[in-house]
């Protein structure tokens, strides 16, 4: 999946807006996008795997070798040390991470971030979000209840899968505009536009 470094420059993300300003035209719909590098910073399991290292270390050199206690005592600082580097690489932290972990950080930083940006203040409560976490490889749409009352939530799962496939096949963006069009498909058909104006603005959110 697109790495952080690489997240939509200028040229995408003013696709990504103009595909949401066709989109809420054929309906009362309000889509924004938001695109994290991450859902969350996962140090728990650096610091669990440098405790194991510290625990297990010793025990070894216990046995199999002749080295004293001071010696010993260094080898497992310096294992605790090289666990503690070892997971400044936020890949591996991530990968340390159960994945229900990773899911349920990335699920609940959606629905911080639906609120944070305004998604529950537009009139009929119509508010979508479109979600991306890269580095936990999470999707999601978060739809207000003025949406919700007429979507059913399996509606959005296609969008998703597809949404997914393409950001791991390096191509996020592309991804992104396809997403934001079938939702605007889904919302023209469920609640068709009554001449509501543009509630919040066709842009596209990066957490870098």
């Amino acid at each position: 999946m697109t790495g952080s470094a690489t997240i939509l420059d200028g040229a995408e993300r003013a696709r990504i807006a103009a595909a949401i300003g066709r989109a809420e035209a054929g309906s009362s719909g309000e889509i924004v996008v938001l695109v994290a590098a991450r859902a969350g910073l996962y140090r728990s399991p650096g610091l669990a795997l440098a405790l194991a290292v510290a625990l297990a270390l010793p025990w070894p050199l216990i046995v199999f070798t002749d080295l004293g206690a001071g010696e010993i005592a260094l080898a497992q600082a310096a294992g605790v040390l090289a666990s503690l580097l070892l997971t400044l690489n936020e890949g591996l932290r991530v990968a340390l991470t159960p994945r229900r972990w990773r899911r349920e950080r990335a699920h609940a930083a959606a629905r911080r971030e639906f609120l944070a940006h305004g998604l529950t203040g537009t009139r009929g409560r119509t508010g979508v979000l479109v979600y991306v976490a890269l580095a936990e490889r999470y999707a999601e749409i978060v739809a207000d209840r003025g949406v919700r009352a007429r979507v059913e939530e399996a509606q959005w799962h296609a969008i998703v899968a597809d949404l997914l496939a393409a950001a791991g096949r390096g191509a996020l963006a592309e991804g992104l505009v396809a997403a934001v069009e079938r939702v605007g498909v889904v919302l023209a058909a469920e609640l068709p536009d009554r001449g509501a104006d543009n509630q919040l603005p066709n842009r596209v959110i990066v957490l870098d």
